[in-house]
């Protein structure tokens, strides 16, 4: 069994091998709070994006920028299927959302890093996005095209953002 600083760590590794500067950002640690659940997990994208926000890459485009409310992030917010999530984080890391011609890192990088991360969290790990796969929508988060993916074990997080201009 790996301890929760082993979980941490290893989540945080890989994702950090899905970061690619001023486009995708991450996330990943241990929820401080008891009994976290979805706002908790939305608090951690609104975090992210505050981030990315006071990024120099960002911050001229959209000065003053804060974050949607929890109760909003929570809502623009769709159930993944855990089958779904790691190749889910492979597109948002590697594929451009405004050029998808263009890729941020090799899909093999980003395979073995998504598939570590959904490992890390285990086959009973909670998933989001906001992206709506049913009808092809995306709930936006942010000023700019933005793709979020987030997961939970109930104890540990992992997000991912990619943000492009609009």
């Amino acid at each position: 069994m790996t301890s929760t600083g082993g979980v941490v760590g290893g989540l945080r590794a890989a994702m950090a091998e899905l970061a690619t500067p001023a486009r995708v950002y991450v996330a990943a640690g241990r929820f401080t709070e008891s009994e976290p659940d979805l706002p908790e997990l939305a608090g951690r994208i609104g975090l992210l994006l505050a981030e990315m926000a006071a990024d120099e890459a960002w911050r001229r485009f959209a000065p003053g920028y804060v974050p949607p409310p929890v109760p909003e992030l929570c809502a623009a917010l769709e159930p993944l299927e855990t089958r779904e999530a790691a190749p889910f984080l492979v597109r948002l890391a590697t594929v451009d959302l405004y050029w998808p011609s263009h890729r941020h890192l090799s899909a093999e990088v980003a395979a073995r890093a998504a598939e570590r991360a959904v490992s890390l969290l285990g086959p009973d790990g909670s998933w989001w996005t906001n992206h709506d796969e049913a009808c092809g929508a995306v709930n936006g988060v942010s000023p700019f095209l933005d793709s979020v993916v987030a997961g939970t074990d109930g104890e540990h997080f992992v997000v991912a953002l990619q943000v492009a201009p609009d």
